[in-house]
């Protein structure tokens, strides 16, 4: 009788074993498929991993472009009336004076943001973007190196929670 207690006992420590072994692997089973671990530190990784991504593929395409303006050496035409590059800057100082001269400073103000919407426009209207000559690798480096880290962001960041 002695031996049909301790099979007992120990068939009854081997279904605890069991069971205790079945709710590990379902409560860690939730997220082998991504690889992640239940405190998200995987997804931290991947996150931050894809940021820097992002930022290295962004920082080689933009050291890959060339910006160039011909402001100030051109004038504008407004009809057959021709206006130099230097009077652009004209109603930004006058807008200033005004600043300095009126009491009710509205009217300056007014001229001075049209000075500034003019300077940027003229300066906008000038410059030329150009795409310097790179190798194949280099350009598939810089786009995938983008693309994969935009990926793992906007995955991170809309992931579903569960």
């Amino acid at each position: 009788m002695a031996k049909n207690t301790g099979d007992k006992e120990l068939e009854k420590i081997y279904e605890e074993l069991k069971s205790h072994r079945a709710n590990t692997e379902l409560k860690y089973s939730g997220n082998t498929s991504s690889g992640s671990s239940s405190d998200g530190s995987n997804d931290l990784l991947q996150f931050f991993g894809g940021l820097a991504m992002l930022a290295a593929g962004l920082y080689m395409i933009l050291q890959n472009i060339n910006v160039t303006s011909n402001w100030g050496l051109y004038s504008y035409h407004i009809g057959s009336f021709h206006l130099s590059s230097g009077m652009v800057l004209l109603p930004a100082v006058i807008g200033i004076g005004m600043l300095f001269m009126m009491e009710k400073k509205m009217f300056g103000w007014a001229v001075l943001a049209i000075g500034v919407i003019i300077i940027l426009a003229s300066v906008f209207t000038t410059t030329h973007i150009y795409w310097k000559t790179t190798s194949a690798y280099e350009f598939i480096l810089m786009f995938g190196l983008t693309a994969g880290g935009a990926g793992l962001v906007i995955k991170q960041l809309f992931k579903g929670k569960k």
